[in-house]
């Protein structure tokens, strides 16, 4: 099992999950952040830091996906371990369907 970043994280990307990961698997993309399915050693401490309810076990109906988009993305972006401010449109976008369609970026973050 791992667990993996889904689209409610796009165009808010909250970052309190980095702080609490003990293996910094997360990845910082221009507008939201992945986890690398790899690296997560299954421990579930990010889930419940999550303001947008954006992580979730791949062990949930349809998460394949998922777990390929993260494995993808992490493998391009570079590693965040601090915690950042959320993007400015977060509390606006926080629960709105279709945001991989209407605003994914395969832009990298800054990392760090």
């Amino acid at each position: 099992m791992t667990y993996v970043v889904t689209d409610n994280c796009i165009a808010c990307k909250y970052t309190d999950c980095v702080e609490v990961c003990p293996v910094d698997c997360f990845y910082e993309g221009e507008n939201m952040l992945v986890i690398h399915p790899d690296e997560c050693i299954d421990c579930g401490v990010c889930e419940p830091e999550c303001p947008a309810d954006a992580i979730r076990p791949d062990t949930e109906p349809d998460m394949d996906d998922w777990v390929e988009f993260n494995r993808k993305y992490s493998e391009l972006w570079p590693v965040i371990i601090s915690k950042k401010d959320q993007l400015p449109e977060a509390e606006e976008r926080d629960g709105e369907t279709g945001k991989r369609e209407k605003y994914f970026s395969e832009a990298p973050g800054e990392g760090g």
